[in-house]
C-alpha cells in the first residue's frame, strides 16, 4: 500500500501593515504521512503530550468536519514550527487536515474550496492563504467566501527571532486599540496597499519600506514584545529595512539577503537576547501533497 505525504509551511501573518489579510509562507514545515486504515485514528508524534494522539487531534477533527465519513488512519506527524509562536502552528494542523480530507475522501475540492474551509473552520486568514499558496499572498473574506492572490517574494531569506516563552493570546488581544481614527486607518490602509502594489512590480526596495509603516497592531504589541524594536534598530544600523511582528508575536522577522541576515544575527548576538535567532528561506509553493504508489 502505497503512502501519502502532506507537507505545510510555517507562515508569518501581519505582513508589515497587511493586518488579517496578508502573511508570508516559511521553510519550516509540518509533514503528515498518511499510513495503513486501522480500527480508530491513531496519530504518532513525538511533539509533546499535550497534543492528542487519537480522534482529538485536530488535524483528525479538521478531517471529519469536511468529510465525517472518513474512514480512520494510521498518521505520522513531524514538525519543526514552534507552537504558539506567531508563526501559524495551530493553521498548519488545519490545512492537513483539509488535505487528509481531500485525499482519503477523493473530494477534489479547488484550493479556493480549501480556503474556505480553513476561513469556515477557525483558521486566520492571513495564515491559511500563504499556506495553501506558498510565498506572500493577500487575502480578504465576506464571511462565507474567501478571495486570495499570490505575491511574488523576491529571492530573500528571513531572520526569525523566536522568543523562548510564547506571548498569551489574550494579552496580546487586550493590547490592541478598540478604535482607531479615521485619517490614521486610511495611512495605515493606504501603506498596505502601496505594500501589495510594491511586491506585485516586484520592487522590494518600497516593499521593504511599507512593511515598516503598521499603524494598526505593532506600536499597542511592541510593549509586549520589546525585542520588536531593538532588531528593527539593529537592522536599520545595517541598512536593512523590513522588520516587522509576526502575527501577533512573540516573533520577530527580518527581510534579508544571507550575507546582510547573517551580520544582522551577529550583531543581535551581542543584545543577549531572550531566544534563538534563525535564518529560513521562504517557502515557494504552499502546501504539498505526495503519493508514494
Amino acid at each position: 500500500m502505497g503512502k501519502t505525504i502532506i507537507r505545510v509551511p510555517a507562515t508569518s501573518a501581519n505582513l508589515g501593515p497587511g493586518i488579517d489579510s496578508i502573511g508570508a509562507a516559511l521553510h519550516l514545515y509540518l509533514t503528515v504521512i498518511i499510513e495503513e486504515k486501522t480500527e480508530k485514528w491513531r496519530v504518532n508524534h513525538a511533539l509533546g503530550t499535550d497534543i492528542p494522539r487519537d480522534e482529538n487531534n485536530l488535524m483528525v477533527q479538521t478531517a471529519l468536519k469536511i468529510k465525517p465519513d472518513l474512514a480512520p488512519h494510521q498518521l505520522t506527524v513531524m514538525s519543526d514550527i514552534p507552537v504558539s509562536r506567531g508563526l501559524g502552528s495551530s493553521t498548519s494542523a488545519i490545512i492537513a487536515g483539509i488535505k487528509i480530507a481531500n485525499e482519503l475522501g477523493e473530494l477534489d475540492l479547488t484550493i479556493p474550496e480549501q480556503l474556505d474551509w480553513a476561513i469556515k473552520l477557525g483558521g486566520a486568514l492571513d495564515n491559511v492563504a500563504p499556506a495553501l499558496m506558498g510565498q506572500a499572498a493577500v487575502a480578504t473574506v465576506d464571511g462565507v467566501h474567501a478571495d486570495a492572490i499570490k505575491l511574488p517574494l523576491p529571492d530573500l531569506q528571513v531572520l526569525v527571532f523566536i522568543p523562548g516563552q510564547k506571548l498569551m493570546a489574550e494579552k496580546s488581544r487586550e493590547a490592541l486599540p478598540k478604535t482607531l481614527p479615521l485619517n490614521k486607518a486610511v495611512h495605515a490602509s493606504s501603506a498596505a496597499n502601496v505594500l501589495v502594489a510594491a511586491l506585485l512590480k516586484k520592487d522590494w526596495e518600497l516593499a521593504a519600506k511599507m512593511i515598516e509603516r503598521d499603524e494598526f497592531h505593532e506600536q499597542a504589541r511592541s510593549q509586549l514584545v520589546p525585542e520588536l524594536n531593538t532588531i528593527r534598530d539593529a537592522a536599520h544600523d545595517l541598512d536593512i529595512m523590513g522588520t516587522y511582528l509576526s502575527g501577533a508575536g512573540p516573533t520577530v522577522v527580518t527581510f534579508g539577503t544571507s550575507a546582510q541576515l547573517t551580520l544582522l544575527r551577529g550583531k543581535l548576538a551581542d543584545q543577549d537576547l531572550p531566544g534563538s535567532l534563525r535564518i529560513i528561506e521562504l517557502d515557494q509553493d504552499g502546501a504539498t501533497v505526495l503519493t508514494d504508489a
